[in-house]
Formats: C-alpha cells, structure tokens, sequence
C-alpha cells in the first residue's frame, strides 16, 4: 500500500460556493503531511470529509486501501482534532480522557496514564480542571483525546494556532514522537509554516479550494535551493555584466534586489566583475528561501494567516 489516504476528486460545494474542488491528496504512511493554505482555503472542509464528520458533493477517497463501506469502518482507526478540543472544563486531564475511555468501551489499567505521558501531561495536578490549563497544555490534552483507540492516523487541524513559542516547541515534539515511536501517520494545518517545515515530510498547498501542489521535504529542499542575493546601484547594468559572465537566471525581486538561481561559487568573482564596471554593490549573500516564501510564490499574494 502505497498510501495510507488519497482522495480522488474531493469536492465540496455549500450552494454556489465551491469550497474544495478536484482535490487528489496521497499522504503515506508514518508520514508528517502538512496541509498548507490561507484562511477559508477550504484546509478544515478537507479535513472534515477524511475523517467522516462531512460528506463529499463529489469525488471520493480511499482510506488505507479500502474503500466505500470497507473504508467506512476504518474510520475508528482515525483520531480527529478539528478545530478546539472538546473538553470539559472542570474536568481534570485524567477524567477528561477517562470519560472517552469509557465511552468507547477502552477500560484496560494504566491506558489513560500512558496516553497523558505520551503528550507530556503526565504531571498535572488531578484537582485542576482543563479549563485552568494553558493553551499549548489544552491542545496536547486535545491530542491525547484523538489518540484514544490507539488510531493509525491522526488529524489535526491548526494545534499550534495560537500558542506561545513554548507550546510551539512542546507540540512539535509530541507529534514528532508518535510520528518516529508509533509508527502513526499525522495530518496536520497550519499557519506558521516555518515550524512547519520542521517537522511535516510532505505537504500540500490548498488556494481557494484547489490543490496546487505536493512535494515532499527533499523536493521543497531541492526547489528552494539556495541563490545568491544582489542588491546595487544600477539594476540594469548589474543584469549586463552578469549576463557577460555567463549568468542568465537572475530575477528582480519587489524590494529592487536580484535573485540569482546560478554561481553560488562565484561570488567573488562577481563583486570584482561589478566593482570594475564602476557599479557600487551594496549587498551580496547566499540565501535559502523558507517554505513560507515558496508558500508566497506558489499562491501569488501575502499570507494572512
């Protein structure tokens, strides 16, 4: 099994609003995928129909090579968190966890402990309810919710929307260890791309309800590259003297710098060639561009997230 998800056409349509269109995901198993896109891209109405909670206008999916009725009772094997955690707020984490135990019928000793260890909750006080805890706290206790019935693959929509760096770093770990531990295959958007691209091995950009790209970390890593930054007196003579030395790939940025995709090595060799032709240089140096800006380029506008 090649993938453990892929979608065939998703479309989801509320009236005349075309909220997901023709989306084809593949996410493989024990994999990170992160599902990158604006708000209202149509992130959360994806992520809706995998886990069951909407049903398609159109197309289909597959869950760990099963489909139709078959995928259907796969779903227990998915743990969901979309949006906020449903919590009850005087609850502790313990009870929390232990009433979805019960509820669905999971009751052998030390499985609500093991879980709170596994989000790093293990230590909270039993006399606190959830509604006292911290927002990083109350999203892994969330994550710990979609845990319960041991799933293959869990959901998580934006789980670090909000949190301070701290939490930032406390959740990146937890999805890092069931992901590297246990073998399970996460699903995860987000706006802080750049914490992103820490941990997720692949990803999908959603704009305006279509899917404009996959990759995986090696292919973001080998289309970002790196590129040598310029920034002169006189742009047109610089993109001459480059062009005679046999660079032809620059590009003009917006803040009236070049971006040059070739000779990285030659870096010396440049700044002499422009110093000679009389041109002042005033900045020169080896960039890698981030996944929010190949975000920016694929999308075309700002991110709002």
């Amino acid at each position: 099994m090649e993938y453990i998800l892929e979608t065939n056409n998703l479309t989801k349509i509320y009236g005349q609003n075309v909220v997901a269109k023709n989306v084809n995901l593949h996410i493989r198993e024990g994999h990170i995928y992160g599902l990158i896109g604006r708000n209202g891209a149509g992130k959360t109405t994806i992520m809706r129909m995998i886990s069951g909670l909407s049903r398609p206008t159109r197309g289909s999916y597959s869950l760990f090579g099963k489909t139709g009725l078959a995928m259907q009772r796969m779903l227990k094997d998915v743990g969901v968190l979309i949006e906020h955690p449903g919590l009850y707020p005087r609850l502790s984490a313990y009870e929390n966890l232990k009433i979805k135990c019960i509820g669905m019928g999971i009751r052998p000793k030390g499985y609500v402990e093991d879980l709170l260890k596994t989000v790093g909750l293990e230590n909270t006080d039993s006399k606190k309810g959830a509604g006292s805890y911290s927002l990083g706290m109350r999203q892994r206790l969330g994550i710990a919710l979609a845990l319960v019935g041991n799933p293959k693959m869990i959901i998580l929509d934006e789980p670090i929307n909000g949190l301070d760096p701290q939490g930032i770093v406390e959740v990146r770990e937890t999805l890092a260890s069931l992901r590297d531990e246990r073998g399970i295959t996460i699903m995860i958007s987000s706006h802080i791309l750049d914490e992103l691209a820490k941990v997720a091995d692949s990803y999908g950009i959603i704009h305006e309800g279509t899917l404009l790209d996959e990759f995986n970390a090696k292919q973001l890593h080998e289309r970002c590259g790196k590129s040598l930054v310029l920034r002169t007196d006189d742009t047109a003579e610089t993109l001459r003297v480059l062009e005679n030395m046999g660079i032809r790939s620059a590009v003009r940025e917006s803040d009236g710098s070049l971006r040059v995709g070739e000779g990285m090595d030659r870096t010396k060799e440049i700044s002499r060639a422009l110093i000679q032709a009389g041109i002042g240089l005033e900045e020169i140096y080896l960039r890698t561009m981030t996944l929010e800006e190949y975000y920016l380029g694929m999308t075309g506008g700002e991110h709002n997230g």
